[in-house]
């Protein structure tokens, strides 16, 4: 039992006290003396049902306002210091809680926090899943943007406190609008605690469409485990065009699933290539292979080398290709520009990234391009596209066409500034993706296509 002395220090304390669905049952001991020796219970109406007893006079407070009712509280114990405070919360009250806003009301020596288990972790113990390693999301009350995060990045294990807006429905409409590289399973967890209403429900990616009309009680946790790489998904096996394949289409990286160049950005840079069929063409930097992918399904007889110069992306370059590339294309496990001195002749190229040697690597396309070119398309038709995220990278290209004698190349940009719509609950916003500049180049005596 605690000490009364807690509530009689010179500083009047506020006892915060976390409460399971069970109510009463849920706290210990000492904590349930604690409340039952108050005289002013602050909480949300659930909360102070769960204590409303007959046969004493605790006042209670409902919260409404947040503001005002501890505007009243810090009245009230100027006027009454004697007054024995408990404000009751979910769960860890310091765990997205009411315990962050108090602490920015009050001073942190006036509050005593006795928190419950909280519902992501029950909901962790029903799973039976170790959550160590889980990334903890709260979107209840605020945007969906911190779950868009950890969505992107691929994260194992996600567990979110939703809320009347972003619903279990609503964040299944989410992910399958975001277009993910990777699946997630999806659980369920409903009235954590109580014995006689809680349920666990699973859902599966391919019924994500079902679980959006289905109804669940208000207090709920959704738990997102990522699935196996699965290369005979419904997303490999369904139909898919010619060109701009879809975001899920592709094999990520593990650790950054989403690296990769975009679909609405990929079509761009096919459009800037200006791609003839049969063709060689390097693809310099080539990540996960997506544009040397679309090359080779809009170009099935062109000469393709997807240069890279990392294990990881090389293999996953000959995954994809195994699975969607229709024109062979010959993966270079090597950095550029010392991978490109033994590669055919180039009409077209593409930079998606230079690893610090992009002077170096357009020198020697300049070389291999026009003054040593054998090519029957060149040197006219030459172009390289470059993709770049940086303005340093931008201005670097362009002090070397400056630089080249005689202005031997010229260049045309491209401000790529997309956003893709984006289910948010009940309404639809844009979500912008990272703005991109196209760099066209190409020889002086042509102009590009337009």
């Amino acid at each position: 039992m605690p000490d009364q002395s807690e509530f009689d220090q010179a500083l009047p304390v506020i006892q915060v006290v976390g409460v399971g669905l069970s109510g009463a049952k849920s706290l210990s001991t000492g904590v349930l003396s604690l409340v039952e020796s108050a005289t002013l219970l602050v909480g949300a109406q659930r909360h102070l049902n769960a204590f409303e007893r007959s046969d004493t006079a605790i006042e209670s407070w409902p919260l409404g306002n947040f503001t005002q009712v501890f505007a009243d509280l810090r009245s009230r114990l100027q006027a009454h210091p004697k007054t024995r405070v408990v404000v009751l919360a979910s769960g860890d009250p310091l765990f997205f809680g009411i315990g962050r806003l108090l602490l920015t009301l009050f001073p942190a020596e006036q509050l005593v926090f006795h928190p419950q288990v909280s519902a992501m972790q029950l909901a962790f113990s029903r799973l039976k899943l170790p959550w160590q390693d889980a990334t903890l999301v709260s979107v209840h009350g605020r945007s969906e943007q911190p779950l868009m995060q950890p969505l992107k990045r691929g994260d194992a294990k996600i567990a979110v406190l939703t809320d009347s807006v972003l619903t279990p429905g609503a964040i299944a409409a989410l992910i399958t609008a975001l277009d993910l590289p990777v699946r997630y399973g999806l659980w369920v967890c409903e009235n954590l605690g109580d014995d006689a209403r809680e349920r666990l429900s699973v859902y599966s990616p391919d019924q994500f469409e079902q679980l959006q009309q289905q109804t669940f009680a208000p207090l709920n946790v959704v738990v997102l485990l990522r699935q196996p790489d699965e290369t005979d998904s419904p997303t490999s096996q369904k139909r898919l065009p010619l060109i701009g394949l879809p975001d899920a289409a592709f094999k990520g990286f593990p650790d950054r699933p989403t690296l990769m160049t975009k679909r609405e950005i990929r079509l761009l840079i096919l459009g800037a290539l200006a791609p003839l069929d049969g063709q060689t063409i390097w693809d310099i930097g080539a990540g996960t292979g997506s544009v040397s992918i679309e090359l080779s399904r809009l170009c099935p007889n062109a000469r393709l080398y997807a240069i890279e110069k990392t294990a990881m992306g090389a293999a996953l370059i000959e995954h994809n290709a195994q699975r969607l590339a229709i024109a062979p294309i010959n993966v270079v496990h090597a950095q550029a520009p010392t991978a490109l001195d033994c590669l055919p002749q180039p009409a077209r190229v593409f930079i998606g990234g230079s690893s610090g040697q992009l002077a170096a690597i357009l020198n020697l396309l300049n070389h291999r391009m026009l003054t040593n070119s054998a090519d029957s398309n060149a040197p006219a038709d030459a172009r390289i596209v470059l993709a770049l995220a940086t303005v340093e990278h931008l201005n670097q290209v362009i002090s070397w066409v400056k630089s080249t004698p005689e202005n031997t190349w010229q260049y045309q940009l491209t401000q790529i500034n997309i956003s893709r719509s984006l289910p948010i609950g009940p309404l639809t916003r844009f979500s912008p993706l990272n703005p991109v500049t196209l760099v066209t180049l190409y020889p002086h005596l042509t102009q590009p296509a337009q």
